[in-house]
C-alpha cells in the first residue's frame, strides 16, 4: 500500500470536489476503476453507510474508502488529506488583510 499514493488522491478529491459530499462520486469511482482499495459494490456499501451515519458524507466516505485501502493508519490519512486543501485555502484566505 503507497500511502503517497492515497494521500495524493484524497488531496485531488478535496481540493477538486466542489458542492459537498456526494461531489466526491466520480473521484471514488475513478479509483475503483484505477486502484484495487475496494471494489464498486464496497462503494455502494460506502455510500450507504456514509448517509446513514451523523457527519459529513464526503468526510465518511473518505474515512471507510482509506480504511479499506490502507487500515486505520488509511482512514486516517484519507481523511486528513481529504479536508486539507479546505483548511489551507481558509487560512491563506483568512490571511488576506
Amino acid at each position: 500500500m503507497n500511502f503517497l499514493l492515497l494521500i495524493y488522491e484524497f488531496v485531488k478529491t478535496g481540493l477538486f470536489a466542489v458542492g459537498g459530499g456526494l461531489a466526491t462520486l466520480p473521484f471514488l469511482r475513478d479509483m475503483t476503476l484505477r486502484y484495487p482499495w475496494f471494489t464498486m459494490e464496497e462503494l455502494l456499501n460506502m455510500i450507504a453507510v456514509s448517509e446513514s451515519t451523523p457527519g459529513a458524507i464526503g468526510i465518511n466516505m473518505s474515512t471507510y474508502a482509506g480504511f479499506k485501502a490502507g487500515g486505520i493508519l488509511g482512514g486516517i490519512l484519507a481523511t486528513l488529506a481529504l479536508v486539507a486543501p479546505s483548511i489551507i485555502i481558509i487560512v491563506l484566505i483568512a490571511s488576506i488583510k
